[in-house]
C-alpha cells in the first residue's frame, strides 16, 4: 500500500509540473484547430494565391491592418464564423489554422493568433488581425502596424482524469519542396515573353504559363526552381531590390 502511494504521489508531481511547463511557455488558444478545407490556389481580383503546404520557420516582416464589425459573423475561410474578439488573423498563403506569434515592431508587444481566413487583399499588407488581436498589439486605433509574423507550435486540449492540459503539437516542415518565382503578371501575351527573354538572356530558366480568369487570360513569368524555400525567399529579395517589388514565391502544385 505504501508503495502504491508513494507511485501516486510521484505521478501527480510529474503531471503537476508538465502543467506548470507548458503554461509557462505557451499561451492557451481558445479553439482547437478546425479540419482544415482545401489548400489549393485561388484567386483574387485577378491575382493567384498559392498557400503553402506547412508552416515551419515561417518569419516574415510588414504591414499589419485589422478587421471588425463588417466581417463579424461572417464565414471565414476555414468555415468558422468570424469572432472580432477571438484570438485570430488572416493571412494569404500560410496554412489555416497554423498559429502564429505577432509582434509590433513600435511598441515591442506581441500576441498569438490562429490563422483562420485568408487575407488582406492590400499591397504591401501581410496580415489582417482580428480586433482583439489589434487591441493586444495597440493598434487598433492608428489601424496599421509594422509587425513580425512567426510561425509556432500549437497547442490542442488533453485531459488526464479531471485535469485538462494543453499539448504542443510541432509544426509541420514545409521549407522542402518544388517553389519557383513570380515576377510578372501580363494581359498581354507579348510582354510576358519580352520579359521571359531578357530573363533567359540572363541565364535565368524562366517560364510563362497562362491563366484563364473571368476577367480574361493572364500571362505569368515565373523564374527559377527551388528544392528550398529560404532559397527562394533571399532570391525573391534580390529580384525585389532589382527592380521587381511584385515578387514572390509560390508553390508548384503537385508536389
Amino acid at each position: 500500500m505504501a508503495s502504491r502511494k508513494v507511485r501516486r504521489h510521484w505521478i501527480f508531481v510529474i503531471v503537476s509540473l508538465f502543467l506548470a511547463s507548458c503554461s509557462k511557455q505557451y499561451v492557451q488558444p481558445t479553439v482547437t484547430p478546425p479540419a482544415l478545407k482545401s489548400q489549393k490556389p485561388y484567386q483574387i481580383n485577378g491575382i493567384w494565391y498559392y498557400p503553402l503546404p506547412s508552416a515551419e520557420g515561417y518569419v516574415e516582416e510588414g504591414l499589419a491592418s485589422w478587421y471588425g464589425a463588417d466581417f463579424h459573423g461572417k464565414h471565414t475561410s476555414c468555415g468558422e464564423p468570424y469572432d472580432m474578439w477571438a484570438n485570430t488573423a488572416a493571412h494569404k498563403t500560410l496554412p489555416l489554422g497554423t498559429y502564429v506569434k505577432v509582434t509590433n515592431l513600435e511598441n515591442g508587444r506581441s500576441t498569438i493568433l490562429r490563422v483562420n481566413d485568408r487575407g488582406p487583399f492590400v499591397g504591401g499588407r501581410i496580415i489582417d488581425l482580428s480586433a482583439r488581436g489589434a487591441q493586444d498589439l495597440g493598434c487598433h486605433v492608428k489601424g496599421l502596424a509594422r509587425v513580425r509574423v512567426e510561425a509556432v507550435q500549437y497547442a490542442t486540449p488533453q485531459t488526464v482524469g479531471d485535469a485538462t492540459y494543453w499539448r504542443v503539437d510541432p509544426v509541420p516542415s514545409f521549407r522542402y519542396g518544388r517553389f519557383t518565382i513570380q515576377i510578372g503578371a501580363f494581359r498581354e501575351q507579348g510582354n510576358a515573353y519580352r520579359l521571359k527573354e531578357k530573363m533567359t538572356g540572363e541565364n535565368r530558366e524562366t517560364r510563362v504559363t497562362d491563366q484563364p480568369e473571368r476577367n480574361g487570360l493572364w500571362y505569368r513569368v515565373q523564374v527559377g526552381s527551388f528544392n528550398d524555400l529560404v532559397m527562394a525567399k533571399a532570391e525573391v529579395e534580390r529580384f525585389k531590390s532589382n527592380g521587381y517589388p511584385d515578387a514572390f514565391v509560390i508553390a508548384v502544385e503537385g508536389q
